[in-house]
């Protein structure tokens, strides 16, 4: 990934989260993925890192407009993924969707309440909804019509080892490519 393209991509979420009033905590904590696939605009997020304690997580991102956090689940942490702005599609598989029939019945919650879905059919989150998944449940989001804010609150995070994606080929930190100085330095630069 480019830096010109993080360094872009910082000043669209930044943009956005100012927008929408969505204030940064002092010194926040910048993560900007491709996935290591080298294709942000399709495949990618930007993450803030809010608050980030042993016990718990939590963290607002910013998507574009189809762009894609590819399918995934973890072991342990357990993730309430919220729509703070705009509208949110998403995708859920109870188990790894190469192992798993599509279209077969799921349930999650949703706002609180058990809500079902099924296999591999996009579920809508309004602004201000949100879904929890436990570990297991295989995931994948993307905004549905304009950029998106999204939060997550969770257990306690481990990006090094809790993320279990679907494609053999994604890596959680993709390679930078100095093309430009730096505006921010990311998570795993400090």
């Amino acid at each position: 990934m480019k830096r010109s393209e993080i360094n872009r991509a910082y000043r669209d979420a930044l943009a956005c989260f100012t927008a929408h009033h969505w204030h940064l905590p002092p010194a926040p904590r910048w993560d900007i993925t491709d996935c290591g696939l080298d294709r942000f605009d399709v495949v990618g997020l930007v993450l803030v890192n809010l608050a980030e304690e042993p016990e718990y997580c939590e963290k607002l991102m910013f998507a574009r407009q189809n762009q894609v956090t590819p399918l995934h689940t973890h072991r342990v942490k357990k993730e309430d993924i919220i729509c703070r702005q705009g509208r949110l599609s998403i995708e859920l598989w109870t188990g790894h969707p190469e192992r798993s029939a599509p279209g077969a019945p799921g349930s999650v919650s949703r706002n609180g309440k058990p809500s079902a879905y099924r296999n591999g059919e996009p579920l809508i989150l309004e602004a201000g909804e949100r879904v929890t998944l436990t570990p297991g449940v295989y995931h994948s989001f993307w905004p549905v019509d304009g950029p998106c804010i999204i939060g997550e609150v969770s257990t306690a995070n481990d990006d090094l080892n809790d993320n279990f994606f679907v494609d053999p080929d994604i890596g959680r930190f993709p390679e930078i490519e100095e093309d430009e100085p730096a505006q921010i330095r990311l998570l795993r630069e400090q």
